[in-house]
């Protein structure tokens, strides 16, 4: 099947049907829209890479903001946003979440723990997410909306959400509950950490959460998140 004939439309999503039409060696026709710099489509990628189907993800690269859609990820996710990726069949999954869960399920990974450790991977990775999400928020009111009406009080609201999720993550290091796990929760915090570095250096998160940096620092050492590392297109 033609990569454009997949994208073109969408059916709603049956796992059954996915399994059945996208066997491990016709997963190539995967297209995930994808940016470099997001955290989210970051996490699809690592994903991707620790269920060890990297290879198997179209990458289609696109600019886009709030106020500037792209209109071929509109064609995928009404939503506009991204990551969205479309399967070989022309379903349509988005949002990180699903679309990492559906790579797990699919290529058969353990990055979803069983039991009680679901949970607090799931936690963490939520947790993880809302550092994102606000300092994505953070960088939007402070790169994209004009100067004149920018909102201070709403960029340090948004920092301050990531202080408070990095007082929570630095008493984890502490107790060692972080310690070597590999699962979506863990991943997701690596994940976050970096954006951290990557948008607001100044912030030096490190400084005040020792143990959460000596935790990254070899946590980062993965080679799925030295691959996917984030950079402007």
């Amino acid at each position: 099947m033609m990569l454009n004939a997949v994208c073109s439309g969408h059916r709603a999503y049956n796992p059954d049907d996915a399994r059945k039409n996208n066997p491990t060696k016709d997963r190539s026709c995967m297209k995930l829209h994808f940016n470099p710099a997001s955290p989210f489509v970051r996490k699809v990628l690592v994903v991707a890479h620790e269920c060890g189907i990297a290879d198997k993800i179209i990458k289609s690269p696109v600019l886009l903001t709030p106020v500037k859609p792209d209109n071929n990820v509109i064609t995928d996710n009404p939503l506009g946003k991204i990551p969205a990726l479309v399967l070989d069949d022309g379903a349509t999954l988005y949002d990180s979440r699903v679309i990492c869960a559906y790579i797990n399920d699919l290529a058969g990974g353990t990055l979803y723990p069983d039991g009680a450790g679901k949970w607090m991977a799931l936690r963490r990775e939520a947790c993880a997410d809302g550092i994102c999400d606000a300092a994505v928020l953070a960088r939007y009111e402070g790169f994209v909306r004009p100067q004149a009406k920018r909102w201070d009080d709403w960029i340090n609201a948004q920092i301050e959400k990531c202080g408070r999720a990095l007082t929570v993550l630095e008493l984890e290091a502490e107790q060692g509950s972080l310690a070597d796990n590999i699962d979506i929760g863990t991943l997701s915090v690596a994940i976050a950490l970096d954006y951290l570095d990557f948008r607001f250096p100044q912030e030096n998160w490190r400084e005040s959460h020792p143990k959460l940096a000596v935790w990254h620092q070899g946590y980062a050492s993965r080679e799925s998140l030295v691959q996917s590392m984030p950079h402007d297109l």
